[in-house]
């Protein structure tokens, strides 16, 4: 799929004119993935619906409840709503350029078909979990939507609401009743692992995964054409009730199943799915909430010089694609069998640590190189795909 552009629409926009919010965003939210994920490599224990120890310690147990809580479901549609937000800004730099429609669909469509190839990859070598598949899917089959109107655009946001529900119940069902098994990150052997990863990211993909980021991707096309994280301050008011209702509308929406996983709460297998699919509901008002909250952040921020924290956030924003697979690399380096082989010695408690030390580490990593002009591999790697050789 070859694309022919003007030079300077095949060179990325200069890091100094990004706008601050939506990379602060990424920044932040790739801690919320490493700590979402970070516990899916463990094994050799029974799990409850969010992959977490049942039998775990105490300080296992409760890390587990704040992440369920506060993190689980809710940064997968952060960064959903955040790649409808970006496909938005690439297609209006295009339009801007005076390409056609056709030829920006072209354009976002070779984007999402790499991204989904990137995702096939990033299954088979490190994680069935990878997401970056559904992203690529629902760019491929809803690129259209960044033109149509916002009422079909929140028609289409309700629709994806109902089937993600429908799904959640079947999932839920099928984990409840299924033969408790272990992950692949119990196999020992890396191709027998590999195997198997890339047959349940197939089956994972196209369904659970794909349904559960509609939504919150619509909703990100909706925030964009408004430019809520390009221009906060301009709309500090709803951003101020989205990050409150949508924040409260996930934590209270969360509990049942936080109960329910940390084995305070041991209601019937019905109850338990319904508390499933509560939580991952509400967690799409959650990923939004984070993603006014921190646009309000990126407001204040603004007003005054960024210090080297807010720069080093930014930085890894804007290498989020190196950096969320960068995580995998070191997940896999530490928690498989065949490599470091504490996915069956720690617990959640220390799954997490170990992923917010490898945040920071990826952190510190954008932090030392971004500033010099130097993009991500994966983000160089992802353009040059797009677009083609440069003539």
């Amino acid at each position: 799929m070859s694309v022919a552009p003007s030079a300077t629409l095949r060179r990325a926009v200069p890091l100094a004119q990004r706008s601050l919010a939506p990379d602060l965003a990424r920044g932040l939210m790739l801690l919320l993935i490493a700590l979402a994920h970070a516990h899916m490599y463990l094994s050799g224990h029974q799990a409850g619906f969010r992959g977490y120890a049942l039998d775990g310690s105490p300080l296992d147990r409760l890390v587990a409840g704040v992440q369920i809580l506060l993190v689980d479901g809710r940064a997968l549609p952060m960064f959903a709503a955040l790649f409808g937000y970006g496909l938005v800004q690439l297609a209006s730099r295009q339009a801007a350029a005076g390409r056609s429609r056709a030829q920006i669909r072209r354009v976002l469509r070779a984007r999402s078909l790499w991204l989904l190839v990137f995702g096939f990859c990033h299954a088979t070598l490190l994680f069935f979990g990878d997401i970056l598949g559904a992203y690529g899917l629902v760019g491929l089959v809803l690129a259209g939507f960044v033109w149509r109107r916002d009422r079909a655009l929140l028609w289409a946001a309700g629709v994806g609401l109902v089937l993600h529900v429908v799904v959640l119940a079947v999932f839920g069902m099928f984990t409840v009743s299924a033969e408790k098994g272990d992950t692949p990150a119990a196999i020992a052997d890396p191709i027998e692992a590999a195997v198997t990863r890339l047959i349940g990211w197939s089956a994972l993909t196209p369904t659970f995964f794909t349904v559960s980021v509609v939504s919150a991707f619509l909703f990100g096309i909706w925030a964009a054409r408004r430019r809520l994280l390009d221009e906060p301050g301009s709309h500090r008011a709803l951003l101020s009730r989205v990050a409150a209702i949508g924040l409260g509308i996930a934590i209270v929406g969360g509990f049942p199943l936080t109960l329910v996983d940390t084995r305070l709460w041991v209601p019937s297998a019905t109850v338990s799915v319904a508390a499933y699919a509560v939580h991952s509901l509400t967690g799409i008002a959650g990923g939004l909430g984070y993603a006014a909250l921190i646009g309000l952040l990126a407001d204040r921020i603004q007003r005054r010089t960024p210090g080297r924290v807010v720069s080093a956030l930014v930085a890894c924003g804007q290498w989020s694609l190196t950096c969320y697979l960068l995580q995998s690399v070191v997940f896999v380096a530490v928690f498989a069998p065949y490599a470091g082989g504490l996915s069956t010695r720690v617990g959640d408690a220390a799954a997490s640590g170990i992923a917010v030390l490898t945040w920071l580490a990826t952190v510190i990593l954008a932090a030392r190189l971004a500033p010099r002009g130097r993009r991500g591999p994966a983000e160089n790697l992802l353009r040059r795909l797009t677009y083609g050789p440069a003539r």
